[in-house]
């Protein structure tokens, strides 16, 4: 359940009409979390130009970078992330078997070399702290150049923030996986106190 309301699909305003009107044609329904980014118009931006240019770097395998989104969204335990993110990488033709085994990637045989490195290096990021040794970038860096290696990092770096949050406000899966296998959230100790009640 959503900790706050957002912005209603239905709002008079007509830049966040057109904002939710261009979501609504890509994804097929609007999405609590956009409505939730739309209370601070500065957060909707961000988070807009991030989505958009994140879109546009293509050097590294599209499909590479968002299994590793998916990895994150496991880890950090975001619902809709894990809704979404499952349902798109069904998209690229990722299938049923890797989707299983995401939550045990090192000691699956499903997983090509190359991809449990990335799977590894998402672990290692989305550690706090983060974890990235030398060894990891070099062992990536042996299948990808620098411009590939910035974008896989960025993807990480971005699923983190986005699954953080939508986590943190308490957005849940949509629907985007009816019907098919959703990837789990990861069994992750929680770290660090509890956050003291506030009255």
């Amino acid at each position: 359940m959503a900790r706050i309301a957002g912005i209603p699909a239905d709002t008079r305003n007509p830049l966040l009409r057109l904002v939710f009107r261009f979501v609504r044609r890509k994804l097929g329904r609007d999405v609590a979390p956009l409505r939730g980014y739309a209370t601070s118009g500065a957060v909707l931006a961000g988070a807009v130009a991030l989505e958009l240019a994140m879109e546009r770097a293509r050097r590294v395998d599209p499909r590479l970078a968002q299994l590793a989104e998916l990895r994150v969204a496991a880890l950090v335990g975001c619902r809709f992330c894990l809704d979404i993110g499952s349902a798109l990488l069904r998209a690229t033709g990722v299938g049923e078997e890797k989707l299983r085994a995401l939550n045990d990637h090192a000691t699956s045989p499903v997983f090509s070399p190359l991809e449990k490195l990335v799977l590894a290096y998402a672990d290692r990021m989305t550690a706090t702290p983060v974890e990235v040794r030398d060894a990891d970038v070099a062992a990536l860096r042996a299948h990808l150049d620098e411009a590939q290696m910035v974008e896989l990092t960025a993807a990480i770096a971005h699923e983190n923030l986005r699954g953080r949050m939508n986590h943190a406000l308490g957005y849940g899966a949509e629907g985007f996986s009816a019907g098919a296998y959703c990837v789990r959230p990861a069994e992750r100790p929680a770290t660090g106190p509890p956050v003291p009640d506030v009255a």
